[in-house]
């Protein structure tokens, strides 16, 4: 899923404090001095547009599906659009004026395109459901909600079986905390094989640094925390495994595969940390791969993870804002979720498309539960091409790499973004 992640070689929840969101009512919606919604004319059916970051077929056809029945129900008709590149084609949009009413809306996009107005922010109109409430507040900014969620993945530890045995490794030594992680990768470790191999940016080696305490930034998105003694104890612990040769990047791999999962499904990783897209891509290329899904290790300050969302987004100037949000309302039912869910893999948003997702799907429940303590992106403005320049710094890790230097340079590259 594009939607989701930086997929692979690509491939973030902030925790929220209070329990589950009820989002109440409200005629008109608005926000940030927006009009009120448009509504459909009377006059006719509304012809929307929908622009999505696809996988792939499955992902394409799905919403294709989704819309239709919509559609079918409405009288309305929904133009769905695969981007190629959803960035450009959506920045091509907002500047010209003739943005999709409807988009795949970024985690870590989501705080840009409401300062600079593109967002229609309908969060307090919705009414059919609880968002899990980490993922609201991914997207929430400047206390508004200003989407829906979509559909959120997780990070979790995927072990090949077959190597695991043949190691000599059982269930009792599934790693729990970083010093069984290191011993499995150890033992794991042989020939061409290495006993662990994640992505070479934050969206993977982040998550150590979520299990040591530590975070690039604060949960408000108003501070940047990024040189702490935490955040360095997580990028040491990765720095710790390579030079013992147990932990390596996909792009240090030989060959250098294209993401974790391309590492081990070639059987040059023994482990990896993927999201639940993983299995999609296990299906098609390594079929007959044997692995198995369990939680991420603790830390040194106890469980982390990386969460990874979309929402669905409406264009501030959509003409029809009112047929946006209905149709917004009928795919995040929790039946519209979890054909999503069995089409191409993500986990539903909300408390009860979750609860389901777990009964259905009980071997990716360590891909679930991670949603109560995953770190989510970091979505404040003009962070992004900060982050851009911490992840190739962050790729040079296994050679000549300084982690102190590194979060030292995020730190004040992040205060000058945030100072705007």
């Amino acid at each position: 899923m594009q939607s989701m992640t930086t997929r692979p070689a690509r491939a973030t929840l902030i925790l929220c404090a209070v329990g589950s969101l009820t989002l109440a009512a409200c005629s008109g919606g608005g926000g940030f001095s927006q009009p009120a919604a448009t509504q459909a004319p009377a006059s006719g059916p509304v012809a929307l547009t929908m622009m999505i970051g696809s996988s792939g077929d499955a992902e394409t056809n799905a919403v294709k599906a989704a819309t239709a029945a919509w559609g079918t129900k409405t009288g309305n008709t929904v133009q769905v659009i695969a981007a190629d590149n959803l960035d450009q084609q959506l920045g091509q949009g907002f500047a010209g004026g003739t943005p999709p009413d409807v988009f795949y809306g970024a985690d870590t996009r989501i705080g840009d395109f409401a300062k600079a107005g593109n967002l229609y922010a309908y969060g307090d109109q919705l009414t059919n459901a609880k968002f899990l409430p980490s993922l609201v507040q991914t997207f929430t900014y400047e206390g508004k909600l200003q989407c829906a969620p979509k559909d959120y993945s997780t990070l979790a530890l995927e072990i090949n079986t077959d190597l695991w045995t043949k190691a000599g490794l059982t269930d009792a030594d599934i790693p729990k905390d970083w010093a069984s992680l290191e011993t499995v990768a150890k033992k794991l470790t042989s020939g061409a094989v290495t006993g662990l191999v994640i992505g070479n940016d934050i969206n993977r080696g982040g998550a150590f640094m979520k299990q040591a305490g530590g975070w690039v930034i604060s949960s408000d998105g108003k501070k940047m925390t990024a040189d702490t003694p935490e955040n360095l104890a997580g990028l040491q612990q990765i720095k710790k495994m390579m030079d013992a040769g147990t932990l390596k990047f996909n792009t240090d791999t030989t060959p250098a595969a294209g993401w974790g999962g391309e590492a081990f499904g070639k059987g040059i990783a023994a482990m990896t940390m993927e999201g639940n897209w993983i299995k999609g891509g296990m299906q098609k290329d390594y079929p007959a791969l044997k692995y198995k899904v369990v939680e991420m290790p603790t830390g040194s300050a106890g469980k982390g993870t990386l969460s990874f969302s979309n929402c669905w987004a409406i264009a501030a100037k959509s003409k029809y804002q009112a047929a946006s949000v209905d149709l917004v309302t009928f795919l995040t039912s929790t039946e519209q979720q979890l054909a999503f869910a069995k089409a191409f893999g993500p986990m539903p948003s909300t408390e009860a498309g979750i609860a389901e997702f777990k009964k259905q799907y009980p071997a990716d429940a360590p891909f679930a539960l991670g949603a109560d303590y995953g770190q989510g992106a970091v979505n404040a403005p003009g962070m992004d091409p900060v982050m851009k320049a911490f992840n190739s710094k962050m790729a040079t890790l296994s050679k000549s790499g300084d982690p102190k230097a590194m979060l030292a340079d995020l730190q004040k590259n992040g205060d000058a973004a945030l100072k705007g």
